[in-house]
């Protein structure tokens, strides 16, 4: 037992170095080449502008930091970081989305993944109330794609319509401009509630010179057809003129300094550290993804005084067992658990439970943590004929209508409807999280290899050329290959399909800000769609 404990251990930490060397090169594109040309533009790394505007001694919680990798566009095989910083952390007290440009990735210029990443941190900020500050230094649409960035919904509007929505509920929305900003671009100067420029840094202009040269004849520069004093002392575009990036983040953080203390919309007891250190996942999840996983253990790894309050634990033992169901608190904030346990497949028992649980947090207004290590729920007659498609139903319905804080932290398999039940992507969790043990796709590569050889050997057959078993096996294999890489973090994350992954040392930390984020705003009463019964 303690060699395996040992071997799970070596084998995640080993995992989580990988991840250090995708963030390292998702932090640090173009390396000190790239640092030493914005430091002769008079410029900083975006994250350092970041470290200066939070306050002090306090942490930044970044989002999404491997998005882009591995999207090739036109011209472009990886956009690391999707060429933007999201995340959120403290200004005065108060939680703040902050959302930044980086220029070392191809100007700042928005891609479709950038779009995705810039979407995907607003609504964060609108489903909980934050205020946003953006830094702002962008060449705008990347135009070799502008068919896919420029007319939809969800295209490159979209952020400004959300710019708009917000302020009109009373979220600030705070531009410093420390770079160009053209084109469609220019309204995330214009847009803002206020717009801080920066002296020969900043440029904002719906065309800029070689597109007023082409269109009126006109040859003017930068500095004169949008520069930060045109903007301040002549359009009135933008409202603060600064002569430095310091400077200018000192007038953001003086212009919140106005905003009242933000209010947690929920009791939150006293802090209580976890009896287990958090190194001990490292130990208790196993290497095998499809191997079964202890959660009652490994919720105790993230409990105030690992202590979990369990709800109906010896309903249906087996079948029931594979979710489990009760409270904790994360750091003073009580939260209702659903989690996979043991191999996790869910069974009508199970469904019923979690169904159960869902509801009853909704009326008691806790929010909900789902612990996905799920395969999906069980198939063939029996469990068909007993209802699992409507109790998985229900359990759907009940997910979808909760309106209580949900979050989604996927330690394993993240397969089939268990995606919906446990409150997947689609379902719209305030946020999900992975680990390097997430696999998230419609079912595992085995299955989807066994599934794909069987409608190919009929193929095959019918046109009397039946595969060898040579075929056979390099088919499965190819098949296997592609489904488990598209279920990997590193494929998900890159797709934004969550929204960190996180190390095994971190869900604490993370899930303590993620609750206390998504209490900043009242919780509604509970309603429900309707239910077979």
């Amino acid at each position: 037992m303690a060699d395996m404990k040992e071997q799970n251990r070596q084998f995640w930490e080993n995992e989580e170095l990988k991840l250090d060397e995708r963030v390292y090169h998702a932090l640090w594109p173009g390396g000190q080449e790239a640092v030493d040309r914005l430091a002769s533009q008079g410029k900083l790394p975006v994250r350092e502008l970041i470290v200066q505007l939070i306050d002090h001694d306090t942490n930044f919680f970044e989002l999404s930091r491997i998005a882009g990798f591995g999207m090739e566009y036109p011209g472009v095989k990886d956009v690391p970081c999707a060429g933007l910083v999201t995340g959120i952390g403290r200004i005065h007290g108060n939680w703040t989305m902050i959302i930044a440009n980086d220029s070392r990735v191809k100007a700042g210029a928005y891609f479709p993944i950038t779009l995705k990443k810039h979407l995907r941190a607003q609504a964060i900020a609108e489903k909980c109330g934050l205020n946003c500050v953006y830094i702002a230094d962008s060449g705008g649409a990347y135009l070799p794609m502008q068919a896919d960035v420029f007319p939809d919904d969800g295209h490159f509007g979209s952020m400004f319509y959300n710019m708009a929505r917000m302020s009109s509920v009373g979220l600030k929305q705070i531009t410093l401009s420390t770079g160009g900003n053209t084109a469609g671009g220019a309204y995330i100067v214009f847009m803002a509630c206020q717009a801080i420029m920066i002296d020969k840094l900043a440029y904002s202009f719906l065309g800029g010179p070689p597109l007023v040269k082409m269109a009126t004849g006109e040859v003017i520069s930068a500095e004169d057809l949008g520069g930060a004093k045109i903007h301040t002392q002549m359009s009135g575009g933008a409202d603060h003129f600064c002569s430095t990036q310091a400077e200018g983040i000192q007038m953001v953080r003086d212009i919140l300094s106005f905003e009242p203390p933000q209010k947690l919309y929920i009791h939150r007891y006293a802090e209580v550290p976890s009896r287990v250190s958090s190194r001990a996942i490292y130990e208790l999840l196993p290497a095998a993804v499809n191997q079964g996983i202890n959660a009652r253990a490994f919720l105790e790894s993230i409990a105030d005084d690992s202590y979990f309050s369990e709800y109906k634990k010896y309903y249906a033992c087996g079948s029931g067992d594979n979710i489990i169901a009760g409270k904790i608190r994360i750091k003073g904030i009580p939260v209702g658990v659903i989690a996979a346990n043991a191999v996790g497949i869910i069974f009508i028992e199970a469904a019923r439970k979690a169904t159960e649980w869902i509801i009853r947090c909704s009326q008691e207004k806790i929010p909900l943590l789902f612990v996905q290590s799920s395969p999906g729920y069980m198939v063939g007659s029996e469990s068909e004929q007993m209802g699992i498609g409507k109790y998985g139903a229900d359990m759907v319905r009940a997910v979808s209508c909760a309106q209580v804080p949900r979050i989604q932290l996927v330690i394993g398999p993240d397969n089939g409807a268990a995606n919906y039940g446990m409150c997947g992507r689609a379902y719209r969790p305030q946020f999900l999280f992975s680990t390097m043990r997430s696999r998230t796709s419609v079912m595992s590569g085995r299955s989807a290899a066994g599934v794909l050889l069987s409608i190919e050997k009929r193929k095959r057959e019918s046109r009397a050329n039946p595969m060898s078993e040579k075929e056979k096996d390099e088919f499965r294999q190819k098949m296997i290959n592609k489904h488990d890489g598209e279920a990997h973090p590193f494929y998900c994350g890159a797709r934004l399909l969550n929204d960190r992954v996180l190390k095994f040392s971190e869900i604490r930390n993370w899930l303590a800000m993620a609750f206390e984020v998504s209490f900043l705003k009242p919780v509604g009463e509970p309603s429900f769609g309707n239910f077979r019964f």
